[in-house]
């Protein structure tokens, strides 16, 4: 009888305002071997072209992408419900995912997904979120970005939904 080897968790990399999966896997692929052999890590680009300036530029080439866009003062949102069936396409394309690992504007898109889709509100077509990484991140409703309709009850209730919260200084 063969031995089954058990399956690394699939994890969805969702990269930071106006960068792309190429910058934040050559980000994510300096972490210790260690840690990265065990885990199966898919990068996506976000579905917009940036709309502005990037603040990488000096470090890494283009293309830079944005999963949505806001208002100066992050009160009002744009194409947020397109980036989450964005999303969910890829994960029914590529997966199936067991959690979410997000930089920045990908962290907060990350952070609030387990309770949108909690709520039946986004992932509705895969199976459950089971974890998140979450790096440089925030969360809607909190000091800086305003919540959107989708995301108002995101956190309302504890999820088993573990995270692992890495929050420092980014070295290019």
């Amino acid at each position: 009888m063969e031995s089954q080897i058990p399956r690394k968790p699939r994890i969805l990399c969702l990269h930071g305002f106006r960068t792309s999966a190429e910058i934040l896997k050559r980000q994510v692929l300096r972490w210790p071997a260690a840690v990265l052999d065990k885990l199966d890590l898919i990068f996506l680009d976000a579905p917009y072209p940036a709309q502005g300036k990037s603040g990488v530029e000096r470090f890494f080439d283009p293309p830079y992408y944005e999963w949505f866009q806001a208002t100066e003062d992050f009160t009002e949102y744009t194409n947020f419900e397109e980036c989450l069936a964005f999303i969910e396409d890829n994960m029914m394309k590529s997966g199936p995912f067991d959690g979410f690992l997000g930089f920045s504007q990908g962290a907060l898109l990350s952070a609030a997904l387990p309770g949108m889709q909690r709520d039946g509100l986004a992932l509705t077509r895969v199976p459950r979120i089971k974890f998140l990484i979450i790096i440089s991140g925030a969360k809607f409703g909190g000091p800086k970005f305003a919540h959107h309709k989708l995301t108002s009850n995101a956190y309302s209730s504890p999820l088993e939904c573990p995270s692992l919260h890495i929050i420092g200084i980014l070295k290019l």
